[in-house]
């Protein structure tokens, strides 16, 4: 199907490789434009879950009761960076709105259209490169104590209403998955469905060096502007500007330096997660292991097993945490024995809404400009799905799904 529109994409992670190879198989040319190598950034460094049972985000209505005393607890899962604080005040203030029991169903409701379409999405992509083994079908595991019962009680509640397939483990159950764990725990959920990354960078490389097989381009450019031809926007580097029919607005936690210059005020803010890796010790457990009560998890990868979690408060300037990093290396040692000194320290950012929904679609004021990010936990699990959408929206076609819920006209 030849289409001769010229489509140029900001963003080479998940979002925007996705989208490309969505786009192309519509007939359209595609440009990718990154500062850095495709996958380099939060795309490198995430937990690796593909993890489509993730409705309940965190606006939700026990949060409140929870948040000072995760914030007083050095070995929670949550913390602040304080100098940032007086900037996230906006934000928090919209995060409390939308922690109401409505406002959370709304955002589990429409968590849940997504994530549902998310693995038969990637499968459409993965079907045309070799994957060697790098994701893996084991499940992913929760585990926690009776301390953080009730949350955990309601999560289980809403994604039953919502019809997500869950299985409720008991010690037992949990210890024949993973023997290796210690018995700290009372009670899990499993998901024998979901899947997970040996190797996320890797992934996303084959994904992109496909999209360069199929005629993409690739520019390593910083884009530092928007402006227009008529209708068409052209992009601008430091020294070039490019001209495209449409564009497609896929950075991240950076996507607002861009939309703040298209005149749309949209309230994306930025949670630090951070990553270890104990090299050699992926062989302790046989798929990702989340300890619910502290908000972190392990993922049996390539590098090792890597430990990820926490989230931070404290925007993109602000340097690395060690406190965070000594909080994933002493979890981990509470759940697995024999871990030796870590390797490598890694910081990245998830752009988030203070809804906990994406915005995915066209931009408030300019009709050839599109937007997928904002995907917080879940931007590589929902990398494909949002793909899709975002190429048949850009192709004027039907979806058969309420994407209203997505438009960043909400923040209007």
């Amino acid at each position: 199907m030849e289409n001769n529109l010229k489509i140029g994409i900001i963003g080479a992670g998940i979002q925007g490789v996705c989208s490309a190879l969505f786009l192309q198989k519509k007939g359209f040319q595609v440009t990718l434009f990154d500062r850095d190598e495709p996958g380099n950034a939060a795309s490198y460094g995430n937990a690796g879950h593909f993890s489509p049972y993730a409705s309940v985000s965190l606006n939700r209505t026990d949060i409140l009761t929870d948040v000072p005393s995760m914030l007083l607890s050095s070995r929670g899962p949550l913390a602040l960076k304080w100098n940032y604080v007086p900037k996230m005040i906006p934000w928090f203030a919209r995060f409390i709105m939308n922690c109401g029991k409505e406002k959370m169903m709304h955002t589990a409701k429409y968590m849940h259209q997504i994530l549902d379409q998310s693995l038969p999405a990637f499968d459409e992509l993965f079907d045309e490169i070799d994957l060697e083994g790098l994701v893996e079908n084991n499940g992913i595991l929760y585990v926690w104590t009776n301390k953080s019962k009730k949350s955990r009680e309601l999560e289980i509640k809403i994604r039953d209403e919502l019809g997500v397939k869950q299985q409720l483990v008991n010690a037992k159950e949990i210890h024949d998955l993973e023997p290796n764990i210690k018995p700290f725990y009372d009670n899990g959920v499993f998901y024998d469905y979901a899947r997970h990354a040996r190797n996320p960078k890797k992934i996303l490389v084959k994904l992109f060096e496909n999209f360069v097989k199929k005629g993409g381009k690739f520019l390593k450019l910083n884009i530092q502007n928007i402006d227009f031809d008529e209708t068409k926007p052209v992009l601008r580097s430091e020294t070039q500007r490019f001209i495209f029919d449409k564009l497609l607005i896929a950075c991240g936690a950076f996507s607002k330096k861009l939309t703040d210059k298209l005149h749309e005020d949209i309230p994306l803010d930025t949670e630090r997660g951070y990553h270890v890796h104990f090299k050699d010790c992926d062989h302790l457990i046989s798929r990702p292991v989340v300890y619910a009560d502290r908000g972190f998890g392990m993922t049996p990868m390539e590098q090792g097993l890597r430990v990820v979690g926490t989230v931070e408060f404290g925007g993109l300037q602000n340097p690395l945490s060690k406190s965070r990093i000594k909080n994933l290396i002493l979890n981990a040692k509470d759940m697995v024995d024999g871990l030796p000194d870590h390797k490598d320290e890694w910081l990245g950012f998830r752009p988030s809404l203070p809804d906990f929904l994406p915005v995915i679609g066209p931009s408030k004021n300019y009709k050839n400009v599109f937007y997928s990010f904002g995907h917080h936990h879940l931007g590589w699990t929902l990398g494909a799905i949002s793909g899709k959408i975002i190429s048949k929206m850009i192709n004027n076609e039907n979806t058969n799904m309420d994407l209203q819920p997505y438009s960043s006209i909400r923040f209007s």
